[in-house]
């Protein structure tokens, strides 16, 4: 627990206790984790982030490095982050509603961005994600 302590603590670069999407994103390799774009990092976050603020802290950051849990734990984790960016009621995250979430979490992009990030997981070829979309782009 004191290295995962010690890891952290490097990973969280400003030192104010949480990590970050891009902290995240520049030091997740030490995780062992792939997460390459940025938006991968905001979406890890979203799936682990407990109170919702945009950022791990420590027991988040340890639910992540362990991806842990059961699998119904994890089901609940997918489905309370897809709903925070569909914001619709739509039942599928638009590139509009993408644009909003990122926008709280302090990335500004456009819709046009957004759509070309939606496109990626877009099995169905619709312009939105579905849950089970959604799915498949956070275990990438």
């Amino acid at each position: 627990m004191e290295g995962y302590k010690r890891l952290f603590e490097h990973i969280d670069e400003n030192g104010d206790g949480k990590i970050s999407a891009l902290e995240l994103q520049q030091c997740v390799h030490l995780i062992g984790k792939d997460i390459l774009l940025f938006e991968e990092a905001e979406a890890a976050i979203v799936a682990h982030d407990s109170d919702n603020d945009g950022l791990l802290d420590f027991d988040d950051f340890m639910r992540l490095v362990e991806d842990g849990g059961t699998e119904e734990e994890k089901e609940r984790e997918l489905k309370e982050a897809f709903r925070m960016y569909e914001m619709e009621g739509c039942g599928c995250i638009t590139p509009e509603s993408l644009k909003r979430m990122l926008h709280k979490l302090g990335e500004k992009r456009t819709v046009d961005e957004c759509r070309g990030m939606i496109a990626r997981y877009d099995i169905n070829g619709d312009g939105l994600l579905n849950f089970e979309e959604f799915v498949i782009m956070m275990r990438c």
